[in-house]
């Protein structure tokens, strides 16, 4: 995917920003797992989470916390959150864009959450 059809590069993705800190933005998702669902994207097109700098990745971390931080203070029936990173076809990327995906997390959201991220591969959820 090169920069002129990548669908997070495009000026209305971008408009649809939320929130940035230095080299990266955020944005609600627009396929929400959880409402509060939100994407932190660089500016740069770049495929993947190692393959952004180490500027942009700590932009994005700071990016999160601060995102975290604004909707648990709004919403108290967040009781925790997902932190998730897809890097390549094989791994479920399907925009090839570095993103990291926050997700809220509310008590009952699923009948077992133990696993978390393991769920990727649901035979191996449970441990």
């Amino acid at each position: 995917m090169d920069e002129k059809s990548c669908p997070f590069c495009s000026p209305e993705t971008r408009s649809r920003a939320v929130a940035e800190k230095g080299t990266v933005f955020a944005m609600e998702d627009s396929s929400p797992v959880t409402e509060g669902h939100h994407l932190v994207i660089p500016f740069r097109h770049t495929p993947e989470f190692f393959t952004m700098t180490g500027r942009e990745r700590r932009d994005a971390l700071e990016l999160v916390a601060l995102l975290r931080d604004r909707i648990a203070a709004s919403d108290p029936s967040v009781k925790a959150f997902n932190l998730g990173v897809n890097c390549g076809e094989e791994a479920g990327q399907t925009v090839m864009h570095a993103h990291i995906h926050l997700i809220p997390r509310r008590k009952g959201d699923t009948p077992d959450p133990r696993g978390g991220v393991r769920g990727v591969i649901p035979g191996r959820m449970s441990y």
